[in-house]
């Protein structure tokens, strides 16, 4: 029987997320006080204590979600002895997957998507981009929808693979409209339009992507991966942290390959046990579509982590 560890991105993140495992564990403390001193920021309190809409900026989400999913990891790890034999994670949660694979420490993962958040943040004018999540359609037909519309400076691309019948679509919101219009009129009964604060893993966040590897190369890649991790860009699996930042930058604005990833890890490891690390459920929810015997279970509370054990 192999483990295998799932990472959340952003969108899994909601005020008081990890409260009693905060109150119960006292590794789960320390990594967020740690997570304060490394930010200069009192994210344990905007976690527990303030609003959704300051939660969900996305330079506050991303490193809260990341120290979220960390801080579990620590608790599986150190408090039970659960370890990984591969791990993977959606968009951000790839920040986190690397820290369990020991490719990233927790300090420069932290920093980095706090930066990350900022530049996506910023990368394109409010309004001016879009996301919409295209249910129930085969992916062949929104890539053919998506390259039909696309023109310089109206674009709309396939963002996440998040599973069967769940294509995520992203670009300039006209383009985004109009791709949705013609989607239903091919018969696709639902296109709904997702709140977000720009067009996240569309080519409109390339500026955003190159700022970042700046960042990224400040970063001391040479340690060995423990376990091996499937990226975002390729779904491909790696054992050594070679060619990190190339794929880390471009997973900026390409789509996210979570269905491939998540289908390559279990021919890999036909008999796994997922475990999804951080907030939510909402991986497990894509595992359940993808493979139907491959067992899923969250972590975001005690009575998750007791149910585990």
């Amino acid at each position: 029987m192999s483990t295998v560890f799932l990472f959340p991105g952003q969108g899994s993140q909601k005020v008081g997320m990890g409260q009693e495992l905060y109150q119960h564990y006292d590794l789960v403390k320390h990594k967020f006080k740690q997570a304060n001193d490394i930010l200069n920021q009192d994210i344990t309190k905007l976690i527990f204590e303030g609003s959704s809409e300051e939660l969900q900026l996305t330079y506050n989400a991303q490193p809260a979600i990341l120290l979220l999913s960390v801080a579990i990891l620590e608790v599986l790890n150190k408090e039970y002895g659960v370890i990984a034999d591969a791990v993977a994670g959606h968009s951000l949660g790839e920040f986190s997957a690397l820290v369990a694979a020991g490719g990233l420490s927790f300090e420069d993962a932290l920093k980095t998507v706090k930066k990350r958040g900022e530049l996506m943040q910023e990368a394109v004018p409010t309004g001016i981009g879009s996301m919409a999540a295209v249910l129930g359609a085969e992916d062949e037909l929104v890539e053919t929808v998506c390259k039909e519309i696309s023109k310089e400076g109206h674009k709309v691309e396939p963002a996440n693979y998040n599973c069967p019948g769940q294509l995520v679509i992203s670009g300039h919101k006209k383009a985004v409209d109009q791709a949705c219009e013609q989607l239903k009129a091919k018969g696709v009964k639902r296109c709904i339009p997702l709140k977000v604060s720009a067009p996240f893993h569309s080519s409109l966040l390339e500026p955003a992507g190159r700022a970042l590897r700046t960042y990224l190369e400040q970063i001391d890649w040479s340690k060995n991966l423990n376990i091996p991790y499937w990226a975002n860009v390729d779904a491909q699996k790696y054992t050594s942290t070679e060619g990190t930042v190339d794929r880390l930058e471009s997973q900026v604005w390409s789509s996210v390959k979570w269905t491939q990833s998540l289908k390559a890890i279990f021919r890999e490891y036909p008999d796994a046990n997922c475990i999804e690390v951080g907030p939510g459920n909402v991986v497990c929810g894509h595992v359940k579509k993808i493979n139907t015997d491959i067992k899923c279970a969250p972590s975001q509370t005690e009575h998750d982590i007791q149910n585990l054990i």
